[in-house]
């Protein structure tokens, strides 16, 4: 088992940045992927930006202006999101996939306002 905590959402105007955090902890030594899912109102849940041990990968509506890293122990994943656009609003959710199981943060909004 794996639990996730999210931190970092909130209220930001156009233009500004917020940086999110997800700590993992529990079963961390079999965790292969971590990313960011966001869910706008009414909308289907999408990819934000993914990390493992070969490869990051970014949506393209956030490329360029959002970084996802990890910090050593590689049991917290973080998202910097510059340049934040209304459009960006949504519920963002932490994803850890570890062994043969995929498990979900508890969500944070992020509301950009213009």
């Amino acid at each position: 088992q794996v639990q996730l905590v999210e931190s970092g959402g909130g209220l930001v105007t156009a233009g500004g940045s917020l940086r999110l955090s997800c700590e993992a902890s529990g079963s961390i030594a079999s965790i292969k992927r971590m990313g960011w899912y966001r869910q706008a109102l009414g909308k289907q849940r999408e990819l934000v930006a993914a990390i493992n041990s070969e490869s990051i990968n970014y949506a393209d509506s956030v490329k360029d202006r959002f970084t996802i890293s990890r910090d050593n122990a590689k049991t917290t994943v973080f998202l910097q999101m510059n340049s934040l656009k209304v459009e960006d609003t949504a519920v963002y959710y932490c994803l850890v996939i570890a062994g043969w199981s995929t498990y979900w943060g508890q969500g944070t909004q992020v509301t950009v306002s213009s």
